[in-house]
């Protein structure tokens, strides 16, 4: 008898990604293998699988999220592990790709760092990369592998549609504009997207300069990729109140709150946060404002299209037709 192209594989949840893959895990109807993880006296570590892999495409579900470095390192030796293995094939499912922002040289003497780890996730043996919403689309490019850089528009469109309710998208950038327009079509909306107007003049710093676009007596969502400390987002909502706008929502696919929650929840002009879960987020399950959005069923999907050898556009157009 012939086996299925599903029985060849096997699928790994990263510690810190645990949660989402017991999601995609039963969307799938497939075990999450656990990854045996030693931590040695001086802080070295070793990782690998306690199950066969020899001649088995693997998943990994993971993220390189705070702490960037460790959660980055411990991936390289797991997949170096996998390789040594002998595994067929070994696909990250990168929900959140560390060092995105280091994409170019801003200034003179810049590392590349978006590059550099690209470079040694293949060096590791990884055969392709799978994630979402990578700060710049243009980081494909840095790998010799296959990537997947899913689109998280679908993800909001869907939470979005069943509000029935009219928004004015705005991008908290010029860079996130295509973006913002992109999730705007998706909700068909007759209003026009609004940007803002700024300018960066230091890490994690900026100058709003202004608001182009018509947000006066409207609901406005500020869509983007990333928050991080949330002082650019929150000056951005502080802008918009001043040229009118009346309800303020918040989404973001990667929610990283490095200086916590509070500063939105505690905001009065912010209505509501609204973020998926391609980092845990279960230490901020008692803020009000905060809304998660699951990738699982999502994620699954793209999954099971990579086993079938099937086109991402299939994946894109189901889930926007599934029931909710």
């Amino acid at each position: 008898m012939k086996a299925k192209k599903e029985d060849n594989v096997v699928i790994f949840g990263m510690e810190n990604s645990q949660k989402l893959a017991q999601e995609i895990g039963k969307y799938l109807n497939k075990e999450i293998l656990p990854v045996k993880t030693t931590v040695f006296a001086d802080g070295e570590c070793l990782l690998k699988s306690e199950t066969t892999v020899r001649n088995k495409d693997v998943y990994i579900i993971c993220n390189t999220s705070k702490p960037v470095n460790d959660n980055i390192m411990s991936l390289l030796i797991l997949i170096d592990s996998l390789r040594r293995s002998s595994a067929k094939s070994i696909n990250c499912v990168m929900t959140y790709y560390g060092y995105a922002r280091q994409d170019r040289k801003a200034s003179g003497r810049d590392p590349i760092s978006a590059a550099l780890v690209a470079k040694m996730y293949e060096t590791a043996g990884a055969d392709k990369i799978i994630t979402i919403d990578l700060h710049n689309a243009s980081i494909q490019g840095f790998f010799n592998i296959p990537v997947d850089d899913l689109r998280g528009q679908f993800i909001f469109s869907n939470e979005l549609l069943n509000r029935k309710e009219k928004l004015v998208i705005v991008s908290p950038d010029h860079g996130g504009a295509v973006r913002a327009r992109q999730l705007s079509e998706l909700l068909n909306n007759e209003e026009q997207i609004a940007i803002i107007d700024k300018r960066r003049t230091g890490p994690n710093k900026c100058e709003i300069m202004g608001v182009l676009g018509d947000v006066k007596d409207k609901n406005v969502l500020i869509y983007d990729d990333i928050i991080d400390t949330g002082g650019t987002i929150i000056h951005a909502a502080e802008a918009l109140k001043a040229n009118g706008a009346k309800n303020i929502i918040i989404a973001a696919t990667h929610g990283l709150f490095s200086k916590g929650f509070e500063m939105f929840e505690n905001n009065a002009m912010i209505d509501e946060v609204i973020i998926t879960n391609s980092i845990d987020h279960s230490h901020l399950s008692n803020f009000k404002k905060l809304r998660e959005l699951s990738l699982a069923q999502f994620l699954s999907m793209v999954i099971n299209a990579n086993i079938e050898s099937k086109s991402i556009t299939e994946v894109y157009n189901a889930y926007g037709k599934r029931k909710q």
